[in-house]
């Protein structure tokens, strides 16, 4: 799949921006001053559904209706972000949207994905199996079968990275989370089309390492599990394309682990008083992982989503740092 270049990435942004105004990306002093570096957050949280993940879906279902104008309903698996995105755009598209999740997925975001007019179905122990049993009911329902990773889904999400490049000069290193590939794989877009020299970081959770041992083998690698507090980045088996584009395209991928993603999400609250889920975290987490290796460079986080449960929220703001 090639990636989408500036003028597709533009014409998606037109499409979001019919919706909702680009984002904000902040400079935070406290945040900086903990890295060492000079940190400038894009802040995902701050979209329609709180997560980076409606641009894509606006994108795609704006594509699907002009091509599809008998279509009436879509179908999509998720462990929330996606979902809301999905059933969002469909919504406003007129289309009717299932959205199938995990046995014990995010309270909160069931919640919302229903307030958003979806029919919720739950099945399956992780994404996977929600995922697989999504594709039989696609067929056996007549409905269009949702991806979470595809050409116009990229493109979308791809839009936060160009507003993030065209207001913020000379980015250094920007760490992005990575879940099924789109964000990641939209960032290394948009540095490409923008022609700059940014290094683009990819972050995984320590419980879910599909994408870093894909990254350092060359080729899709599937794991037996994706255990981590961090929903947003739970995969085990990686998009080929997505694992082929970050291949060629990023520069490393980090690895964090469940403390130090909570940790994060404290340090964001602290900071700048913004919520993070695990996913969104994760290249904070990141990044002071690496500190001495970004002293003094200028940073960029994408904060990738806000949706966290109160119940998983409250013990980790409540929860001590360690030294």
């Amino acid at each position: 799949m090639p990636l989408p270049d500036l003028d597709a990435l533009s014409r998606a942004a037109a499409t979001v921006h019919a919706v909702f105004g680009p984002t904000p990306q902040i400079h935070w002093p406290l945040l900086s001053a903990r890295a060492g570096a000079e940190v400038w957050v894009k802040h995902e949280n701050h979209t329609p559904v709180g997560a980076f993940k409606v641009r894509g879906g606006i994108v795609h279902m704006a594509n699907l209706r002009r091509e599809r104008p008998d279509l009436r309903g879509v179908i999509t698996a998720t462990r929330g972000n996606h979902g809301q995105s999905i059933a969002l755009a469909a919504r406003a598209a007129g289309l009717t949207a299932t959205v199938v999740v995990p046995h014990g997925n995010s309270v909160e975001k069931n919640a919302a994905m229903r307030a958003l007019g979806a029919e919720l179905v739950e099945h399956g122990h992780d994404f996977q199996a929600a995922y697989e049993f999504a594709v039989a009911e696609a067929g056996a329902r007549g409905l269009h079968m949702v991806q979470s990773f595809q050409d116009d889904l990229v493109a979308g999400v791809g839009t936060y990275a160009l507003e993030l490049f065209s207001a913020v000069p000379e980015i250094d290193t920007v760490y992005v989370p990575i879940g099924l590939g789109s964000g990641i794989c939209g960032t290394i877009a948009a540095r490409d089309a923008l022609g700059l020299s940014t290094k683009v970081v990819g972050v995984v959770a320590a419980g879910a390492p599909a994408y870093a041992l894909s990254f350092a083998a060359g080729h899709a690698v599937s794991t037996n599990r994706a255990d981590t507090m961090a929903d947003g980045m739970a995969c085990r088996v990686p998009v080929a394309e997505a694992v082929a584009l970050i291949a060629r395209g990023a520069d490393r991928i980090v690895t964090v682990d469940d403390g130090e993603i909570a940790a994060a999400m404290r340090h964001y609250f602290t900071d700048t008083h913004n919520v993070a889920e695990g996913a969104g975290a994760a290249p904070l987490a990141a990044l002071l992982r690496e500190r001495d290796r970004m002293a003094g460079r200028r940073v960029a986080l994408v904060l990738s989503g806000g949706n966290v449960d109160r119940a998983v929220y409250a013990p980790i703001l409540a929860a001590e740092d360690t030294p």
